[in-house]
């Protein structure tokens, strides 16, 4: 019989969301538990490329909703700045093109 300490739980969170869907910078901020100005800072650095031309203006896909939530992990839990997690999330989208090139040969 286990006892309570040496039960373990993993806790696992996903979300789908279609690519089709654009959400405001508040929306945006909510979904992925960013601040409004941390997800400025990542659009001024490229880790973010909404529609729109003005904060009040941009649309973020489902596809940003993704790239926010890991940049936000980068942020917390690594501890990097705005460039780091603009480097780390470049070069986890190459690490990707690479396995997917990889599994098609």
């Amino acid at each position: 019989m286990m006892t309570m300490t040496e039960l373990n739980a993993t806790w696992i969170e996903a979300s789908v969301v279609e690519n089709e869907v654009h959400m405001s910078i508040v929306e945006l901020s909510h979904a992925s538990r960013t601040p409004q100005e941390l997800i400025m800072s990542w659009v001024s650095e490229g880790v973010l490329s909404p529609a729109g031309s003005s904060p009040e203006e941009w649309r973020f896909s489902g596809d940003s909703l993704r790239r926010a939530k890991t940049a936000a992990h980068l942020t917390h839990d690594l501890e990097l700045n705005v460039p780091g997690v603009a480097l780390a999330l470049d070069l986890l989208d190459e690490i990707a093109q690479l396995r997917a090139r990889l599994n098609l040969k």
